[in-house]
């Protein structure tokens, strides 16, 4: 039967090879040891330590799968931005022609009575 030491260092190379989390409970669970007798193994613990650190530099964080956005619910939410937009610029059109009305009828009325607006 291999050593508590060989079994840690196995696993610790399998699941770093394999991707999954580098844990002292991690590599405990997969080596069959504690993970008290993990940590006082400073070269084991040092090892795990560092892959733990790269592999939470490396990986964002991921999203559960009952918080991401579907396809079609990000084509539903785009179609109602792209619906909200047309429909802001045609306010926007609205309410230019409006004010250049009003402004045009202030200036003629200006015109009418003898006073000249301020250029």
């Amino acid at each position: 039967m291999s050593s508590p030491d060989q079994r840690a260092i196995h696993a610790l190379r399998e699941l770093d090879r394999a991707g999954g989390a580098v844990t002292f409970a991690a590599v405990a669970q997969a080596a069959g040891t504690s993970q008290s007798w993990l940590y006082t193994q400073p070269d084991i613990r040092s090892q795990i330590q560092s892959l733990r650190d790269t592999s939470r530099q490396a990986r964002p964080a991921a999203i559960p799968d009952r918080q991401r956005a579907t396809d079609a619910s990000l084509r539903s939410r785009l179609a109602a931005a792209i619906e909200r937009n047309r429909q802001l610029a045609e306010e926007n059109s609205r309410l230019r022609h409006q004010l250049a009305r009003a402004l045009g009828d202030q200036r003629s009325a200006g015109t009418r009575s003898g006073n000249n607006p301020p250029a």
